[in-house]
């Protein structure tokens, strides 16, 4: 468009209620149409013989519907209080950016260049039927549906229609040809600290919609970790990004409908007939000869595989860079800041790998409980209600979960408020916690009490931005 036109003017008329916008003085911004994507209207004008890139200018228009109208009936192009902007790579937007900001986050590598294998995650299609909370319960259920009939089985697990992609004999037969083999039945990363469990066979359009099988096979190894985190966000702030140790869901750091999950596994296995045996065969790091080279020239050596995606870890749970990128981090993956500084780069590396452990559950530090369970022996989930004044979350009238600071109760990871939803996801099931889920939520709690202090911890070690 740029290389086509003269000159470009956008009126920005905003209203998008998906990324729930307000006016900059707080008010109401309200759409101009009944629908959810914001607006704007654009102006292009194409001048003969013109050989330039077009000029491109910007405006906003906030508020509520009834004055954008009047505002739009008033105002003509020569009115228009316009912003001359000069959209630049990699993404040429046009809207109004920091151009020494956008030049300096650009100097970072983009995580997908640095590890090039991935993909979204998993899509079941039938979560209801795929995903359960223990191996003896995907075991019981896969058992059970491939006895009976395509339509008594749609009927009993409430499957609807069939789809292009997913249909109940494409699964009964997925699973029929498998023989129903117990060590397919593998954990899935559902939600943030939420393990469940599915019957993973790998088969596109099969018992499970899209396994994404390519990647997600290198997760089936017990030695193997990766991050999952989202290409754009529509959410105000930043923090999607979460790791496994398993294959994941699509939703596990959001389930909004731009912020689709990716995993990126640190290690990729040679193909083998049995992807969970062989567990000594020769990997290779998922890091790109182009990131290793450019690495070695700021520090001077290639850092362990480990200690780069520690690292990693470390500068994209800084709050600074969260906030100070904020804007382009809801575009496109993460770039990373690479420093020449080995102190730092260690030293960063140490933080990451804390909260790698955290987030894997596997932190001695998670045993250090800080809250109390109090309740009966039926520790059903009919309620999720947290109480500021008393530091405590209510699961029913008689079971409470005290000693939960707000900023720990408030705390998010992606798309999800971390401990209300993994209780309100009980809740919809209509759960009772076992002694084992009891314990595991007072460990979420610990684990996100370090991840503040540890985000804090490292923006203290970080000098300033950029890094250097």
């Amino acid at each position: 468009m740029l290389q086509t036109f003269t000159k470009i003017y956008i009126l920005d008329l905003h209203g998008n209620s998906k990324k729930k916008e307000v006016s900059p003085d707080g008010s109401a911004d309200k759409n101009v149409f009944d629908i959810q994507q914001g607006v704007s209207i654009g102006i292009f004008i194409k001048e003969e013989n013109n050989t330039d890139l077009a000029t491109v200018y910007h405006s906003d228009l906030w508020g509520s519907r009834e004055s954008k109208y009047e505002l739009l009936q008033q105002l003509s192009l020569d009115t228009v209080e316009w912003e001359k902007i000069e959209p630049s790579s990699p993404f040429y937007l046009f809207i109004p950016q920091d151009t020494d900001l956008l030049e300096e986050y650009n100097q970072g590598w983009k995580i997908t260049d640095i590890m090039p294998i991935n993909s979204v995650g998993i899509v079941t299609a039938r979560d209801y039927l795929t995903i359960q909370w223990t191996a003896e319960e995907v075991e019981k259920i896969i058992n059970d549906f491939v006895s009976l009939s395509e339509e008594n089985a749609r009927e009993k697990y409430k499957l609807g229609k069939d789809t292009r992609d997913w249909k109940v004999s494409f699964a009964q037969d997925d699973l029929r040809k498998t023989g129903i083999n117990n060590k397919l039945i593998v954990p899935i990363i559902y939600r943030p600290f939420d393990l469940r469990y599915t019957y993973y066979t790998g088969k596109s359009r099969g018992f499970i919609c899209m396994p994404r099988n390519e990647v997600m096979k290198n997760m089936l190894k017990s030695d193997n970790f990766g991050f999952h985190l989202c290409r754009q966000t529509v959410s105000d702030s930043w923090q999607h990004i979460m790791i496994s140790s398993n294959i994941t869901d699509d939703s596990y750091v959001s389930n909004k409908s731009r912020e689709r999950g990716y995993l990126l596994p640190l290690y990729i296995y040679p193909d083998t007939e049995n992807q969970q045996t062989n567990l000594f065969e020769e990997k290779t790091a998922n890091l790109s000869p182009k990131f290793l080279t450019a690495i070695k020239e700021k520090l001077g050596y290639i850092p362990t595989p480990e200690n780069i995606f520690y690292y990693a870890y470390a500068v994209f749970h800084s709050p600074t860079y969260r906030q100070r990128y904020a804007e382009f981090l809801k575009i496109d993956f993460p770039l990373l800041p690479l420093t020449k500084n080995d102190k730092l780069f260690i030293t960063l590396a140490s933080k990451g790998e804390t909260l790698v452990n955290l987030h894997l559950m596997k932190s001695d530090q998670l045993n250090n409980l800080i809250t109390q369970y109090q309740g009966d022996k039926e520790n059903q989930v009919t309620q999720v209600k947290y109480s500021p004044q008393k530091q405590q979350v209510s699961i029913n009238k008689n079971c409470h979960f005290i000693g939960i600071p707000e900023s720990i109760w408030e705390f998010k990871i992606g798309g999800y408020q971390v401990l209300d939803k993994w209780l309100k996801d009980r809740k919809k099931a209509k759960r009772k916690l076992s002694p084992d889920d009891i314990i595991h939520y007072q460990k979420i709690v610990v684990a996100l009490q370090n991840t503040i202090e540890i985000m804090q911890e490292i923006d203290t070690i970080i000098p300033n931005f950029p890094i250097e």
